[in-house]
């Protein structure tokens, strides 16, 4: 069932973009939640029964475009989402998955949140595949996003 999107205006789409269309209801697609802030819709795709994916209405490229406001209300939606996929589809468990960037196999340039139901063994059985790291490579890593940011330091800092 498609649901119909309320105006959005020009200035939050990008023109040619799939999912800004999908989002302003001028390309067809199941449509199954919609917020004023996001919407949801079956993956053409699909990675199992149910995958479907979670979009902002407002255009964003990727992680680092989000506004906070925005993450809060898309991850708000992903939540619900989630939600109706437990009750209604019934998976043993659910992946909830981003893609940033080309190297990261983002395909669709404007931010999204996969909504995968897992059913057991299903085709997912590894999403990714995983290796010890070599000594100290955490450590190192840690030691970098712990460090503190000069940035923050010197935003906090009263002005002298």
């Amino acid at each position: 069932m498609n649901i119909p999107a309320p105006n959005q205006p020009a200035a939050d789409r990008m023109p040619g973009c799939t999912f800004c269309a999908i989002a302003a209801g001028e390309v067809p697609a199941l449509r199954f939640y919609e917020d004023d802030h996001a919407v949801a819709f079956m993956d053409r795709l699909p990675m199992t029964v149910g995958h479907c994916l979670v979009i902002p209405r407002r255009h964003v490229t990727d992680i680092w475009e989000l506004t906070d406001d925005d993450a809060a209300h898309v991850m708000q939606a992903a939540r619900r989402v989630a939600g109706l996929v437990r009750e209604r589809l019934k998976p043993v468990g659910v992946n909830l998955l981003n893609n940033n960037g080309a190297a990261a196999d983002q395909t669709q340039f404007h931010f999204h949140i996969h909504v995968i139901p897992r059913y057991g063994r299903d085709r997912l059985l590894h999403p990714w595949e995983r290796i010890f790291a070599p000594a100290g490579e955490i450590e190192s890593a840690y030691r970098k996003l712990s460090a503190p940011d000069p940035e923050a330091r010197t935003a906090a800092a009263p002005p002298s």
